[in-house]
């Protein structure tokens, strides 16, 4: 039974951090110069909800096997309270502090319609600390002999730094027709 709680615990872990990847990529996109319009906008604001929904099941169940088995020490409160586990303190902090920070930034998506809009724009940006938590969390305690899952992390970190570069150096759509009107004389 234990060994089946280990190996659940790094399956979802791995399966989280690659939906969360998605997700953040998705988020990068819609909030980006070169976000979709329209119907393609509703598209991938539904995928970006409904991953996220996924991630957190997978979440969840990862925090709860990884308390749950015996073969490392991590109890529930270091589950919560960052820095506090008596099993590779700082690596599993990391993980804790991700996943206080994804409870935040949850917790505010989902009373978005009564938040002003700033306010959860602020608290969303929390997810750029929370990603490369969990990236560096899930490198650092990925199985060692397991050459496989730790590439599957690395290729999450690649692909999200990708999306950041993007969503940094895009432009708008119309920039050629904003450097004419910016370039026009006022009168």
């Amino acid at each position: 039974m234990n060994e089946a709680l280990w190996y659940l615990s790094r399956a979802t872990g791995v399966a989280s951090i690659v939906l969360l990847t998605a997700v953040v990529d998705l988020g990068v996109v819609t909030a980006g110069r070169r976000r979709p319009h329209g119907e393609s906008a509703t598209v991938v604001m539904a995928v970006h909800r409904w991953l996220s929904l996924g991630m957190l099941t997978f979440v969840t169940v990862h925090v709860a096997t990884a308390v749950a088995e015996t073969y490392v020490s991590i109890d529930a409160v270091s589950a919560v309270l960052p820095f506090t586990s008596g099993y590779e303190r700082f690596w599993v902090g990391l993980g804790t502090l991700a996943l206080d920070l994804l409870a935040v930034v949850a917790a505010t998506s989902w009373l978005r319609p009564h938040l002003p809009e700033r306010a959860w724009r602020w608290v969303h940006r929390a997810t750029y600390a929370l990603w490369p938590s969990a990236l560096v969390h899930g490198f650092a305690l990925g199985t060692s002999d397991q050459p496989g899952l730790r590439a599957v992390t690395a290729a999450c970190g690649a692909v999200g730094v990708a999306a950041v570069v993007w969503r940094l150096l895009a432009t708008h759509a119309d920039r050629a027709r904003r450097d004419v009107v910016l370039g026009g004389e006022w009168s």
